[in-house]
């Protein structure tokens, strides 16, 4: 899937990045990664340039085409909290004044469901925004950026792409900490384990970033990105021991006992101003019902390449 545009991708050296990149790489696609930090991946393709210093901006961004914009502080624990607002709403700002001093009309911007906040029922991309923490508030935030930016041109086109939590191989995220208490036989299920959650594997949402590129123009666009179906905790758990051929810990925490030991290393990272695995946050959402949909998608040709199955054993079989 080629298109005759240049791209630029800003935090393209990142997880998500690094696959897109290697998807146009194979399509002989023409672009360049803007990152603050260089790609182990491709190196010949990375220019130094950071969403918060907008000087970098406008000297990488000249000659380009279209930008898909991946680069977010995105972790549970950053601190300070005001990081989230830096980089993912001034840093939007930065971009969109950058786009428009050098008359670039086309932008993908990867969000998140985190503007939905914790949801009672399945969401698509009409679902209501209740953001619960610093990082959604500051996504939901920087959509908004986005969307000024595309009103004021007809010309413009803009692509909100809203993944669900995603893992895959070389990921070292919330997911790959989980798959890993799984696998070593230490984990201990927090709660009944038969809340649903919604996944996204890495190489289905970059072949999904890649096919968007390819839309009509003119137009602006909002997709959630989910990969179905949606396990309970319980079958995730059951695929992940079955690929590695591990018996199941039958064990199980009280949710009221998970949340008490999450606030426990909570305090004692702020005592000791370590990070640790486990937080009260980390338990709330482990423990949440968390299931999402794209109405929109539906309405288009994509396939994604992998299956969500086989994208867990892939994921667990590469790291354990």
């Amino acid at each position: 899937m080629k298109t005759s545009k240049k791209i630029a991708i800003l935090g393209g050296s990142g997880f998500i990045g690094t696959r897109l990149c290697q998807r146009l790489v194979e399509a002989n696609n023409d672009f360049v990664i803007l990152d603050k930090n260089k790609s182990a991946a491709f190196p010949e393709k990375w220019q130094f340039a950071d969403v918060t210093q907008p000087s970098s901006l406008d000297k990488t961004l000249l000659g380009i085409d279209m930008i898909i914009n991946l680069s977010a502080e995105h972790q549970d624990n950053v601190e300070p909290k005001s990081l989230y607002y830096d980089v993912n709403v001034q840093g939007a700002k930065n971009l969109c004044d950058a786009a428009e001093r050098l008359n670039i009309q086309h932008m993908v911007f990867t969000s998140s469901v985190a503007v939905y906040g914790f949801v009672e029922n399945e969401t698509g991309e009409d679902g209501a925004y209740h953001p619960f923490n610093d990082y959604g508030k500051s996504k939901l935030a920087a959509e908004q950026v986005y969307d000024e930016w595309v009103a004021k041109d007809l010309n413009r086109t803009l692509v909100t792409v809203r993944p669900t939590v995603v893992f895959g191989e070389n990921n070292r995220g919330n997911v790959y900490n989980l798959f890993k208490q799984i696998a070593s036989g230490r984990f201990v299920m927090v709660g009944k384990g038969e809340n649903q959650k919604s996944m996204a594997y890495v190489e289905n949402v970059a072949a999904f970033l890649q096919y968007v590129l390819t839309l009509p123009l003119k137009q602006r666009y909002v997709f959630n990105y989910v990969d179905k179906p949606d396990f309970t905790m319980n079958e995730l758990t059951d695929i992940i021991c079955d690929t590695l051929n591990k018996k199941k810990n039958h064990f199980r925490l009280p949710y009221s006992l998970g949340l008490l030991a999450g606030s426990c290393f909570d305090l004692l990272a702020k005592i000791t101003g370590e990070k640790y695995p486990i937080s009260r946050i980390r338990i709330e959402k482990f423990c949440a019902r968390t299931q999402f949909k794209s109405d929109e998608i539906k309405q288009y040709d994509f396939k994604p390449p992998v299956s969500l199955k086989e994208g867990i054993i892939r994921t667990v079989r590469e790291e354990f």
